[in-house]
């Protein structure tokens, strides 16, 4: 077993994701948004320590990408690469949506 610690690096697309369940969750109540980030942060950042732990992210191991795993904060999901020592997190999805729709949604708002 490594004592390797990853740096985890967030991405412009994952803190935006991040910011708008906050945002959503801080219209009912400011202090569970908090508790929430917190949650989710802290979820992301043990990745440091054992990164490789996360399963691959089964609706597009299906297709064969690999590289991509995945940790559950119920009911969100962290979905993340490791690229070299980083650990860089890609997304933060709410687990009760489906994932393609997720991402036909995303490419739509990029065209």
């Amino acid at each position: 077993m490594s004592n390797k610690t990853f740096r985890v690096k967030w991405t412009g697309i994952a803190r935006s994701d991040l910011g708008g369940i906050i945002r959503f969750i801080a219209m009912e109540d400011p202090n569970q948004a908090k508790r929430i980030l917190h949650r989710l942060r802290d979820k992301a950042n043990t990745l440091a320590s054992f990164p490789e732990r996360g399963r691959s992210v089964p609706e597009i191991r299906s297709v064969g990408v690999h590289t991509h795993r995945e940790v559950i904060s119920n009911p969100w999901r962290i979905i993340y690469r490791i690229e070299g020592a980083k650990v860089i997190v890609l997304a933060v999805l709410d687990g009760r949506r489906d994932l393609e729709d997720l991402l036909l949604e995303r490419l739509v708002r990029w065209r």
